[in-house]
């Protein structure tokens, strides 16, 4: 008898506290219950009450977030329950400024069934009655669904670590500035109902930009400026609350244009099947050869330019992709891409490579081609956060093939694999490494091979599919990485320090001071097999340093990489070290 008066005074004592926290004021922080909260990760089940449970539901104690801040809280909507309907709570509850391990309070929660609890291990379940939605006032709720697994008459497992995944997919959506998970009591004794709260966070974004000068040099370290380029891609990524797509982007430099459109739906008429649809333009020209040039034109193309020889392209087509999730961190996505090409490529054309002239082979066919090929990408990702990641990892293999059969005028294989993984210190700084390979077999045309400024923080990478930049890279290590413009293989190892220093409300959502280093190599198969003459010993390898320093901001209107290679990009000075 006295233990059960006991367990009844304390669960009187914390009802009486979390009424009273539920009608404190918005702006005050939450009070906390006399007993502290036990993390979601129980090990032993609380022996079950003999009194009934109160009528009226507990309010939903709120899972701390990730440390980004919420923006000013907006007039909360009536919340939104997935079946069966349940009463809704006294009042929403406040968002979590900090990030920590999820938490849930036991005073909310009902006492588990003997059949939900597993004797062995002690772990903890309970029937889901259903799922609450809050906050999301453009975002459909069939939208916000869709990332979440669970659905009512499931039995949930507190310790289950697909909660917090699911967490992190809706904050990986970009649709929201914080998400917290709850549980609160349900209607039958053993149920819950899982309380979904988000802030949502502005949805028209500017995915990439561009601005530069372009300039020219050669393998001898001669360079000058040439000229400005500039572009940007521009995205609607939650279109009327229904989680679709819809972008476009224009980059433009001397004498070269190009266009791009994207259309995305995550689950096509209704399915669980993406549908993606691209177009792209481009009236554009690359430029070839290392030091000493000589080349016939066939047009006008170098009237500007002649240390290089100019190849002039148009390319127009587009593509038609579907993807699938495979599970709550794995999807699977195929594309079919066609485009028509127009090359213009010069008569004849050598240059010296290394210490020996050689003929420039231009990897493209002249006149009018055929692009036909097949893409499959296998993604895994379990970041919390899409642009200030502070933990998980992301995982990308594709496999691209150009095959003739289908039409295409070009046969090759594009194989890339690349690996990033967070974790945060436990004094909250970050750390991430990034890896990666790939290599291409079969005769690709040079804009589907790996470009060297897409690998260095220290030259401007391509516009849009334009690289306007002639610039060699800085060749710390005095290899032959400045003879390489285009690879048939590149790899790259990074690591990453980022501090953060601002976490911030409004239209600034956190500012993180980074800086990070490695090795890259990008290499043509001949590069391997006959390297260019005058290197020797380990300078017949082309390796170089990369590293780059400076501020990430998450805005409302996307992330910002403000950093030293930035700067470099509009100072057309010497980058190259050449022989």
């Amino acid at each position: 008898m006295r233990a059960r008066a006991v367990r009844s005074l304390a669960v009187a004592i914390a009802a009486a506290v979390l009424a009273h926290a539920a009608a404190a004021p918005a702006d005050e922080p939450p009070r906390a219950a006399p007993a502290a909260p036990v993390p979601v990760a129980r090990t032993a089940a609380a022996p079950a009450p003999t009194t009934p449970a109160p009528a009226a539901p507990a309010p939903a104690v709120p899972v701390p977030v990730a440390r980004t801040a919420a923006a000013p809280a907006a007039t909360t909507p009536a919340p939104q329950i997935i079946a069966p309907t349940v009463p809704p709570p006294v009042a929403p509850p406040p968002a979590a400024p900090a990030a920590e391990p999820p938490r849930i309070d036991e005073a909310s929660l009902p006492e588990p069934t003997p059949e939900a609890t597993d004797p062995k291990n002690g772990k903890v379940k309970y029937t889901l009655e259903g799922i609450e939605l809050r906050g999301n006032t453009r975002t459909t709720a069939r939208v916000l669904l869709r990332y979440v697994k669970f659905r009512p008459g499931d039995v949930l497992d507190v310790e289950d670590p697909e909660l917090e995944l699911v967490r992190y997919r809706l904050l990986g959506t970009g649709f929201f500035a914080t998400v917290q998970l709850s549980l609160r009591k349900g209607d039958k004794r053993g149920g819950a109902v899982l309380v979904i709260d988000v802030v949502e966070r502005n949805t028209i974004v500017l995915q990439d930009l561009w601005l530069g000068i372009a300039a020219d040099e050669d393998t001898a370290g001669n360079a000058k400026p040439q000229s400005a380029f500039v572009g940007a891609q521009i995205a609607e990524t939650n279109l009327l609350g229904s989680g679709i797509t819809v972008g476009a982007g224009a980059g433009l430099a001397a004498d070269q244009f190009a266009l791009r459109a994207r259309f995305f739906d995550p689950a096509f008429l209704g399915t669980n099947w993406s549908a993606l649809v691209t177009l792209l333009y481009s009236d554009a020209r690359d430029f070839f050869g290392n030091k000493a040039v000589a080349f016939e034109s066939q047009g006008p193309l170098s009237r500007e330019v002649t240390d290089y020889a100019v190849v002039g392209y148009r390319r127009i087509g587009g593509s038609l992709g579907t993807g699938h999730d495979l599970g709550i961190t794995t999807q699977l996505a195929l594309d079919y891409r066609v485009e028509q090409i127009d090359a213009t490529v010069p008569r004849i054309a050598s240059h010296v490579r290394g210490e020996t002239r050689e003929p420039i082979h231009f990897p493209i066919l002249p006149g009018k081609s055929i692009l036909s090929a097949l893409r499959a990408t296998l993604t895994y990702d379990t970041r919390d956060l899409p642009f200030l990641t502070t933990r998980g990892t992301f995982a990308q293999a594709s496999v691209t093939a150009g095959i003739p059969p289908i039409g295409s005028s070009y046969g090759y294989t594009r194989i890339e694999l690349s690996f990033r993984k967070w974790w945060t210190l436990p004094w909250k700084h970050v750390v991430r490494f990034d890896a990666f390979a790939g290599g291409i077999g079969g005769d690709a045309p040079f804009f589907e091979k790996f470009y060297v400024g897409d690998f260095t923080d220290l030259l401007p990478d391509r516009v849009i599919d334009l690289a306007p930049d002639r610039r060699q890279p800085p060749n710390y290590l005095g290899t032959d990485i400045v003879e390489v413009r285009y690879g048939d293989f590149a790899a790259r190892l990074e690591a990453e320090y980022r501090v953060p220093v601002y976490a911030g409300r409004g239209s600034v959502y956190g500012v993180d001071l980074f800086g990070r280093a490695g090795f890259y190599a990008v290499a043509t198969q001949r590069d391997l097999t006959d390297p260019p003459t005058g290197y020797s010993g380990a300078a017949r390898f082309p390796i170089d340093l990369t590293y780059n320093v400076g501020l990430r901001v998450d805005t409302s209107v996307g992330g910002i990489t403000l950093a030293f290679s930035n700067l470099l990009g509009l100072i057309p000075t010497r980058g190259g070290s050449g022989r």
